[in-house]
């Protein structure tokens, strides 16, 4: 049986004070909280639908323990921004159409997120590597490339980090 422990922890600037049981994974914990924009593909990392910023870091919850995420931040694709002001990245998927299905682009855009914070213009070997955990079989990867190059060239226009 699986001991519980109590965490508390914020996703999308909203506090969570919770039990968790000790083999809960946060993608499970973050669905059962009503985060359904956290996508549940391979369930063993190889697909990076369900990936989420950690403190800043893309990371598949999927394999990350729940309670792992006591007294950190979760960002998922929605606390990036909103329909009424979309973060550049989401804009820039939209107007690039690099979604097609969808279901990848959570995760995608979350990766994403990460890598324009660590490289803000990024080479196409920089972008390889930082979506090297996200499949998407729906696009390619051309116009998702041109959607992180577009958010980049705006967040830069603007004088924002990512």
């Amino acid at each position: 049986m699986a001991r519980a422990k109590r965490i508390a922890f914020e996703v999308n600037g909203r506090r969570h004070e919770l039990s968790v049981a000790s083999n809960q994974t946060l993608l499970d914990l973050l669905r059962a909280l009503g985060y359904f924009d956290v996508k549940c593909g391979c369930e063993k990392a190889d697909c990076g639908a369900c990936a989420v910023l950690i403190d800043g870091e893309a990371v598949d919850s999927c394999i990350v323990l729940a309670a792992m995420a006591d007294g950190r931040r979760v960002t998922t694709v929605t606390g990036l921004g909103t329909p009424e002001k979309p973060h550049p990245l989401q804009a820039a998927f939209i107007e690039n159409g690099a979604t097609q299905c969808g279901y990848c682009i959570p995760g995608m855009i979350v990766a994403a997120k990460a890598l324009l914070d660590r490289h803000p213009e990024p080479t196409d070997a920089e972008m390889r590597f930082g979506l090297s955990g996200n499949l998407c079989r729906c696009t390619g990867y051309t116009r998702i490339f041109s959607a992180i190059r577009e958010a980049a060239r705006a967040l830069k226009a603007k004088g924002v980090r990512p």
